[in-house]
């Protein structure tokens, strides 16, 4: 349960990508072209684009299962994260200098039995229960401090259902990983590896 492996150098285009994105479309200006030919982010596969302003979320967006080119899901998934979070209004371009980009690229998911698979930190979680469901990236559980139940629990609320309802039968579980990267984190660390 893995995922792709991404470069200093991957990590950068993709980040470039989200920020070129969200500049163009807070701005009123259409979404700009890439030409990315780029064996790995050509991959498919799930992602995230979380924008936090002044250390507080402000967006966070992403598709679980890749259905186009790693590159293009960041694209679609920055300008969702940024103008159709229902939580926020939409960014504006005055707040661009303001916002941090953070990406997150997802393994694909693996349906568990056993919450004791679950590692808090390295995992995040997925639980569904007929039309509802819900999902919380790793780094959510490492930055309020969740053990792995409370990490549950607030999967279920996130899905609009009971804090217990991840005990029941009728409500699936699964988890994944995440290579999770933000400018922050590439700020003055130009080593390519």
């Amino acid at each position: 349960m893995e995922t792709i492996e991404l470069t200093q150098q991957h990590k950068r285009i993709l980040l470039h990508i989200a920020r070129k994105t969200i500049e163009n479309v807070t701005k009123g200006n259409k979404i700009p072209s890439f030409n990315v030919k780029d064996p790995v982010l050509e991959t498919r596969c799930g992602a995230f684009v979380t924008i936090h302003k002044n250390s507080r979320l402000r967006g966070c967006i992403g598709n679980i299962v890749g259905r186009a080119p790693l590159w293009q899901t960041v694209r679609d998934m920055a300008i969702e994260a940024a103008l159709n979070d229902p939580r926020f209004p939409p960014v504006s371009s005055q707040e661009i200098e303001d916002i941090e980009i953070e990406i997150s690229v997802l393994s694909p998911l693996k349906k568990i039995e056993d919450i004791n698979e679950i590692e808090v930190g390295k995992h995040g979680i997925l639980i569904k229960r007929g039309f509802y469901q819900g999902l919380l990236l790793p780094q959510v559980a490492t930055e309020y401090n969740w053990d792995r139940i409370t990490f549950l629990e607030q999967t279920c609320y996130k899905a609009g259902l009971d804090k217990d309802c991840w005990k029941g039968k009728n409500c699936e579980i699964y988890i994944f990983s995440a290579n999770v990267f933000s400018e922050k984190d590439l700020n003055g660390n130009d080593t390519d590896k």
